[in-house]
This record gives structure tokens, sequence and C-alpha cells, in this order.
């Protein structure tokens, strides 16, 4: 058949109408000689979406190569939807988180939403059944009424789409500052389990075989999708809003449905979900990973709209849309399962030998591409790199340390700031017991849901603290990386791996490229120590608006196995009379902190020092201490200190503590050094328990009267109702978000 051009070949070159698609002048050149020949409009559409950024990874790939992989409970890496973790007895985890920030952006609902649509299908697309939703959320000061606005947005698209579909969302993190003003970071994540002889891969194999499209018709929403998470925002992106997906959370429950029942059938071949590029990604990466070519009839694609053109069919991005891959003779089959979920499975290619995307309409060939130029051989660019000035500035600079006169108060201000400060507004909108296996909430290090019809339970958690990294990537990498481990041990789960979100500002910036490349050595560096590979994630990048990049904020998702119910550990204190233990000694650290912000409204200087093997090490000894028996409750100690902590172990609770502290300066209270944690123990297992964990510190008792005191150095410096500081801590957002700005 002739190759159809819309418009001609000229008019796509001379106009320069791949530069509006993100294409450079070479990398068009390049797709010219991949082809042989000219482009039409629809191949330049289609090669520039999969050569985006948010499809390819072209600036970030040389990055991710550093991350260790691999283990012995690995089943899947990255590269397909999810990663997948043995758990034991023939089931596994699945899991993955991924970004959906500039959608949200624009438009605050529909990005988030369509966030928790995404990121759901590369769960279910690997047979497993979807169990838990968590998030990562960055916004800009609460004092400002768009940001307010993008706030409330966000968490009503979350928990929308979360509890219409039926999954509970069960955990996640809100960070606070500036720097996400006018670009937030919406980052989803999902959890499954599924077994071991019900993994699912998308490969489009065996020549001949059908490729099927099943779930909602195509529309002209979330069109050049990927090409727009692929630049900065500007004043102008309102203007983008057609590139952001609507979502129908019923239509995804019936879709969930319907492929967890395929995926039990032989006929199965392989099964992706249309994501970012749409049609376009998911039959050129099953192609090119089964080393095969898909030929495609877009007459037959499903469509909601009149007159809809190639290009826009291949480029769109409507959710709730899978492509599967069926044995041929078998397509009856198929379509009888999804018929009883009311959806249609619809004959839409076949798997050819040639290893070509092409495309067919009204008879006439409109696309033909290799299918691995598309998939795998996207350029891959080595960019530059510089260190900030204002790095060197920060390792050298030396503090002016001011004298703390009220601590007291001082924590009371650190329990209102929004990023420490209660999120009840926020996950009371979401239904977090919906499928009855959540077993720890929101609201304590780690969420845990039981594994049914065993005696384990999944700890799982997000964590990133970009103040850190905006000072020292290395180190904030590593951080990250330990504070999700500490927050599984401190649940009674052992770590087993990790997904990532990678958010940063423009990477061809060489200051921005430096931060990627440090932040991902450090969890680079971390992952190996602690034994968490990485085995999925997302990339985002072009994180700013109008020029101002957010933090480097690479989000760690990660996962832990409770080998036993008995074991489920939580921060907050249990019975009068047990002994406070704080494991871990503390140094004046405060560069990145929030008491600094508080004191001086910045942060600078050195980052919190990390030493990975003393993590390891006190991560191991608590959590064997855990699984003995001897630990009442467990806490890391993070934002706002040893004094935050102590108050969060005790707030919502009849309890208080009796502290006994000593020290040269009263700041210690607020420190954030590393790798510390605050436990309780009864006292019939004290010695037990320092036998198990040789670096913990006595430092007081569980009491009745409801009261947080605390002495340094004898004296009495903190005596507040418990009560009280509950109030101001659960008290602080929603007065934030109803205040007049």
């Amino acid at each position: 058949m002739p190759l159809l051009l819309e418009p001609n070949t000229t008019e796509v070159k001379e106009k320069k109408l791949y530069q509006d698609m993100g294409l450079t002048d070479e990398e068009f050149q390049l797709i010219e000689q991949i082809l042989g020949r000219t482009p039409n409009y629809t191949e330049t559409g289609i090669f520039s979406v999969m050569w985006s950024e948010h499809c390819s990874y072209k600036k970030s790939r040389p990055l991710l190569k550093k991350f260790p992989t691999e283990g012995e409970r690995i089943l899947q890496g990255p590269g397909e939807g999810a990663g997948i973790v043995d758990i034991g007895d023939g089931q596994a985890a699945v899991f993955k988180i991924e970004s959906h920030n500039h959608p949200s952006a624009i438009e605050p609902y529909q990005g988030a939403a369509t966030g928790v649509g995404g990121i759901i299908r590369d769960v279910f697309s690997m047979g497993a059944r979807p169990i838990a939703l968590l998030n990562s959320l960055r916004f800009g000061e609460l004092n400002d009424s768009r940001t307010k606005y993008l706030f409330e947005e966000v968490v009503a698209g979350i928990a929308g789409y979360g509890n219409c579909v039926g999954i509970p969302t069960v955990g996640g993190e809100i960070q606070i500052d500036d720097c996400y003003k006018g670009n937030p970071l919406v980052n989803a994540m999902c959890v499954g389990i599924i077994d071991h002889t019900d993994i699912q891969v998308g490969q489009a194999k065996g020549i001949g075989n059908t490729v099927m499209y099943i779930g909602s018709a195509t529309g002209r929403d979330g069109i050049h999708g990927a090409t727009f998470a692929s630049e900065e925002l500007t004043d102008e992106s309102q203007e983008d809003r057609p590139a952001v997906q609507v979502g129908d959370p019923f239509m995804e429950k019936l879709l969930i449905e319907a492929c967890l029942e395929i995926t039990k059938s032989d006929a199965l071949v392989g099964i992706q979900d249309m994501g970012a590029a749409g049609l376009t990604s998911s039959a050129s990466e099953m192609a090119s990973k089964a080393g095969t070519g898909i030929e495609m009839n877009l007459d037959l694609v499903p469509q909601r709209e009149q007159h809809m053109t190639p290009y826009e069919m291949m480029l769109s991005e409507s959710q709730e849309r899978m492509l599967i891959v069926v044995k041929k003779g078998h397509e009856q089959e198929m379509k009888d399962i999804v018929a009883k979920y009311d959806l249609e499975a619809v004959e839409v290619g076949t798997v050819i030998e040639e290893k070509q995307l092409r495309l067919t309409y009204n008879g006439e060939v409109v696309a033909d591409m290799p299918v691995d130029a598309l998939a795998e051989d996207a350029p891959i660019y080595h960019l530059p790199s510089k260190e900030p000035k204002d790095y060197q500035i920060n390792q050298t600079m030396s503090f002016n340390l001011p004298k703390i006169d009220n601590p007291e108060e001082l924590l009371i201000k650190l329990l209102q700031a929004p990023t420490i400060a209660n999120k009840e507004w926020v996950y009371d909108q979401y239904d977090y017991m919906v499928q009855t296996n959540t077993v720890v909430s929101p609201g304590s290090d780690a969420a845990i849901l039981r594994i049914r019809d065993t005696g384990k339970a999944l700890a799982m958690t997000t964590d990133c603290n970009s103040r850190y990294l905006h000072l020292d990537p290395k180190t904030g990498g590593k951080i990250a990386v330990a504070e999700a481990a500490r927050n599984i041990i401190c649940s009674g789960g052992e770590p087993l791996a990790l997904t990532d979100c990678l958010n940063f500002g423009n990477p061809e910036k060489a200051e921005n490229f430096w931060s990627m490349e440090q932040a991902t050595d450090g969890m680079a560096i971390a992952s190996k120590q602690l034994s968490t590979p990485v085995i999925s994630g997302n990339v985002s990048l072009y994180n700013e608006t109008n020029g101002v990049s957010v933090y480097p904020t690479p989000v760690v998702g990660m996962v832990g196995l409770v080998h036993d119910l008995n074991h489920i550990t939580t921060q907050h204190v249990k019975q009068a009379g047990d002994h406070i233990y704080v494991i871990g000694e503390t140094d004046l650290e405060i560069g990145g902190s929030e008491i600094q912000k508080l004191l001086t409204g910045k942060y600078e200087g050195k980052a919190p020092v990390i030493n990975l093997e003393k993590e390891k090490d006190r991560q191991k000894q608590l959590l064997t201490a855990i699984q003995t028996g001897v630990i009442e409750s467990a806490h890391d100690i993070s934002e706002g200190g040893l004094a935050v902590a102590l108050a969060e172990k005790v707030m919502t609770t009849e309890h208080g503590l009796d502290i006994n502290l000593s020290g040269s300066q009263l700041l210690e209270l607020f420190s954030e050094t590393q790798s510390r944690f605050v436990v309780t123990v009864k006292a019939e297992n004290l010695r037990a328990f320092e036998e198990l964990v040789n670096d913990a510190n006595w430092i007081g008792k569980v009491t009745t009267d409801g009261y947080l005191d605390v002495k340094w150095n004898g004296e009495g410096v903190i005596k507040a109702s418990v009560q009280t500081l509950t109030d101001y801590w659960k008290g602080a957002i929603p007065c934030l978000l109803t205040s007049k700005v």
C-alpha cells in the first residue's frame, strides 16, 4: 500500500512543525536517517512522544544504570509496568510510583485523579490485584489562594478516584515549601498482590497473533501529554489544558476485574496499559520487547469523537484503556470475558515478523516505523554537569546559633508547621479501610495491610526530605532511602525493595543535572547498603515554573514484609510505666531542618550527616528487638527532631511522658540528626532490649498524667498538656485552608 502523507512531508520539515512537537533539528535529522526519508505528520508526532524525556529517559537513563536492581527476592526489575518482589508462599508484591506533576499544576483534580488511575493500571497489567494506594505531595506555602486551590483539588482528585475504584489510600507524605508554588508535585504509588504463576509481561509475541483493544473509547484528551510533561511550565501553560486527561474510576473498576480474569487465560500472550503516549507506547514497546512488529488498522480503534485523525488516535492519552495480544483463534474468548463486565474487546491489529509499527487508515498506510527506533533507540544525552556555587558555600558555612529561651513555644509552632502538622484533613477524605485489609491506617510510620489467608502483612511508605537534597543532593539521596527503610523497620517489617519518582528541574541546566547525578549516586549507595534494590520507577524532569526549579525531590516508595502479624508495631505509646529509649546519639545538626526554617525562614548550611553502616546496624538491631517481642512502640526521629518525635508518640493518646535529657544546647532538642529512633519497652523486657540494641539511651517513662514533661540538665523546659499539643497539631492545616489570604 502507498504511504499516505498527512500533511505532506515538506510542510512538516519546512515549517519545522517537529519543533512544536518537542523534537530538535538533530533529532529530526536522525529520524530521517532511520526511515531513509522525511517522516510524515503522524510519524513525526509518534517519534516526538516516544523520544520525549517522559517516555525515553534520554537525559536520565545514564544515571538510572547506577541503581542496584537485582536481589534474591526480585522477580521483576525495571522495564515492565511495575516491579515484583517475592514475599514467600508463592506470592509476590507488585508496586510502582509515578508522577502526574504538570497535569496537576494545570487541572489539579483530573491531573491527580488520572495519576492514580494510571499507576493502578501499571500494577494490574502485571496480573496483580491492586490492594493499596499511597502518594507523595508537594505544594507551596498555604498562605496563597492559588496554592490552597491546588492543594484542595489534588486531594479531592486522589480521593475521588481511589474511593470510587475501591482501592484503599493508606499512606503518603506532604511537604510544604515555597519552591513548589508554581509546580506542585503529585506522585502516586500502587501496591498489588500476585501469585507467581499469574505474572504477566507486556510483550507482543507470536507472529500472526491478534492485537486487541479493551476499555474506554479514544478521545482527543491527553494528546501530547508526554511531551507536555517534558517541558517547563510557564504562565502560558494553562493553554495546555487539552493535554490533561479525564478519568473514569467506574470504568477502571470494570477494567481491573476484566483484565485480572483475562490474565488467568492461557490464550493471553501480553498485556500493557495505554499510559503516556497511549496506543503509540503500548504497541511499540510490546513489539520491541518481543522482537516483533505490529500492524494496526486505525479504522477499528474505538473512538468517542468524530473524524479523529491517525495522529490524534495514536497520541491520545485517554484513560482506562489496555492493549492485549492474544493467541490467534482465541479472540472470542477474550470478548466473552470482558462482556461480563460490560466492556468490549476489539481486534485492531496483528503481530508481524517485520520489526515495524505499521498503521493503516482508510485503506492506506499512514505510518511505518521501526519499533526499536521508537522504544529503545532514542538518542541518549550525557549532559554537562556543574557544581552550584551555593553548594560549597553551604558546606563551609558556620552558624551563629540562636539561644533557645522557650522550647515549649517552639515545639507548639513546629507542630503547627504544615509539613509536620496532622494530615487528618487529607486522609479523612480517603477510604483507607475498603477491602478490609488495612491493619495500620494513615498516621503512623508506615501503613500496614494484612495478606489474606496468611499470618503476614505488607508495610509501605513514601519518603523524601527535599530540603536536605537542596543543601547536599548526595547526602539527601542517601537519607531518602534510609528514612523510608526506617519507617518500615519501626512498623515491624523487613524492607524488601523500593520504587522511585525522580522529580527534578530542567536537566539542560548544568547545575540541575549535577544535582541529579549526586542524588542518584546517594540513592544507589544507600539502596545497595540497605539491601533495597530499585525495581521500578519514574523520572519527572522540567519541574520549573518561569525558570525557577523545585528542590531536587527523588521520592522513595518502599515496601517491606511483616513476617508475623504479631510483629506489627506503631509509633504511639501503649501503657504507663513503660520505659523510653532513644537509639543513637544526637549531634547539633539543623541545616535543612524545620527549626531552621522556623527561626530563620530559610535552609542553609550542611545537611545532616548519615553513616550508612550505623544506619544498617541500628535498623537490624531494632527489627530483631521488635521481632523478639521486647518493643512496645517505635518511631523514627525526623522533621522537628526529638521534641516533635516525643510529642508524636503521645498525641491522640491519654498518656504523658516524663523525660530527662542532657546536653550543651537546648537547640539539640530539635536537631535532625539521622539514624535515630525513640522506642518504649516494658520494665520486664529492659535487660533483653539492652542486650539486643547496643546504643540505646534511657530517657524516661510513660505516665498517666497527660503531660509532656521534659527536663534538660535537671531543669524543666517543657511541660505541656498533651491535649493542648494535639489541638494545635490537629488544627493547623484546617486553619490555614480556611484563613483568608
